[in-house]
């Protein structure tokens, strides 16, 4: 990430680690939109409790509907796990700052893709009194597609995509969900109808582009939001 940003975001946390906590409701906000910045600060529970209007625009909700959200349930359900993880973190001390890739689905069918960036906000004594969340938009548009509903899939036909995906054939496939050949491929083919995929390969990109996948996950593993 280039310096000026850098900057930018440690003018904004020294900003942050001067005001009193309890002053958030007028002064943070202010703050946020006087830097420009996609910025929201959180507290120990990964609660928002201030949030800059292009914060709040790129995630499309209002003010009324951001204050006080968990932030990780507005993010999809692929990357939420590592940005818990990553939020904890900082809140024990064990890093002051992170970036991780994420999306975050619309209410419109679109979805925000880019980097969220956290830092740790401390106060005098060095202790971690609130998070800082920043989102960085993709430089390249591109078009995002996520899955619009939820238990889209059987048990059966996610652990069908599960071996897919990793590369099994029919008949290991077969094997491990004791099922006949047959039995496999009218599940197969029944996947490949749904999703509008063509063969194997576009299957699995398919389930990839969509967010159905735990991301970092191997062997493959379909999110449970998505199976019934």
């Amino acid at each position: 990430m280039d310096d000026d940003f850098w900057a930018r975001v440690d003018d904004m946390n020294h900003s942050l680690a001067t005001k009193e906590p309890d002053r958030h409701d007028g002064v943070f906000p202010a703050l946020f939109d006087r830097s420009g910045m996609r910025a929201a600060l959180l507290d120990d529970k990964l609660r928002v409790v201030g949030a800059s209007v292009e914060f709040v625009r790129d995630l499309d909700r209002s003010a009324e509907q951001m204050h006080g959200r968990y932030l990780p349930e507005l993010l999809h359900p692929s990357v939420r796990t590592q940005v818990v993880e990553q939020l904890h973190r900082l809140l024990d001390g064990q890093r002051t700052r992170f970036a991780e890739w994420v999306l975050a689905p619309r209410a419109d069918g679109s979805a925000f893709n880019g980097e969220l960036i956290g830092v740790a906000v401390c106060g005098d004594t060095g202790c971690v009194e609130g998070l800082m969340a920043l989102l960085r938009p993709e430089r390249e548009e591109r078009s995002v597609v996520v899955a619009g509903h939820e238990k889209m899939l059987s048990p059966m036909d996610a652990r069908i995509l599960e071996g897919v995906a990793a590369g099994a054939s029919t008949v290991q496939l077969a094997g491990l969900l004791f099922l006949s050949c047959g039995g496999v491929e009218y599940h197969l083919t029944a996947l490949l109808r749904s999703m509008k995929a063509r063969n194997r390969s576009a299957l699995v990109s398919k389930a990839y582009s969509l967010g159905l996948f735990c991301v970092g996950s191997w062997p493959p593993r379909v999110l449970p939001n998505y199976v019934a």
